[in-house]
């Protein structure tokens, strides 16, 4: 039976809501992304991603939502970044995240554990957790399916050393894959530039999609722009 919150945000947008340190949107603080959100929600996004337990809380506190959180940290020894630990799972539980979504690649874990016992210890601390997997490849998505997880994001595809460079855009045949090789609901996410990758995104049968830097990375937005201005 599929969970009321995860057919809610069928056939529908999720906004992802992120800045990190180091970008100009960024403060520790919080205060910017929850007004990113509002505009995302205004537009008819029926769910926020979030990074960071300050904009998570004040989304959260801000809107009705359904909110995927994440941290993105970097730990000696770790490939992933994305919810590397269960220091940042309980911390997002903490915070009240609907979903929380991790890094479900078959990369290096610098604790020794394989993203499986990760995920399997993690359901046994948060049996009732909904989980979201961002996965770069067709392996790591039907992993993911055994594992039990909610979603599978397409999330890191393009994003490590053995998917770099396999497309400039949103990979649609992975999306295609997923969606005929499994039961798990597929969440198409990241380098959907435009509304025309988004509805060909649909059309490969997803459940449902998360747009960010499109939206709200002004920096990556401009620096798209900029790549095509005639050097002077």
């Amino acid at each position: 039976m599929v969970h009321p919150l995860i057919e809610q945000i069928k056939g529908k947008l999720i906004i992802s809501c992120q800045a990190l340190p180091g970008e100009p949107l960024y403060r520790p603080e919080g205060g910017i992304m929850v007004l990113m959100a509002k505009a995302a929600l205004e537009a008819g996004a029926v769910a926020i991603r979030a990074q960071g337990i300050t904009d998570i809380k004040q989304i959260k506190e801000a809107f009705d939502v359904p909110v995927i959180g994440i941290i993105k940290k970097n730990y000696e020894g770790y490939d992933s970044y994305i919810t590397a630990t269960m220091d940042e799972v309980d911390a997002l539980v903490e915070a009240g995240s609907d979903i929380i979504a991790l890094d479900a690649t078959l990369r290096q874990r610098g604790d020794g554990s394989t993203v499986n016992e990760f995920v399997q210890a993690i359901k046994a601390k948060y049996p009732e957790q909904l989980l979201m997997a961002d996965i770069s490849n067709l392996e790591e998505g039907l992993n993911a399916a055994e594992l039990g997880f909610d979603l599978i994001g397409t999330t890191m595809n393009g994003y490590t050393s053995y998917t770099e460079g396999q497309s400039k855009g949103p990979n649609f045949e992975l999306m295609k894959q997923l969606v005929e090789q499994t039961n798990v609901p597929i969440v198409a996410e990241g380098k959907i530039h435009s509304p025309e990758d988004l509805a060909k995104a649909f059309e490969q049968g997803i459940h449902t999609a998360v747009v960010g830097g499109a939206i709200t990375r002004p920096l990556e937005i401009a620096r798209r722009f900029m790549a095509v201005v005639p050097e002077a």
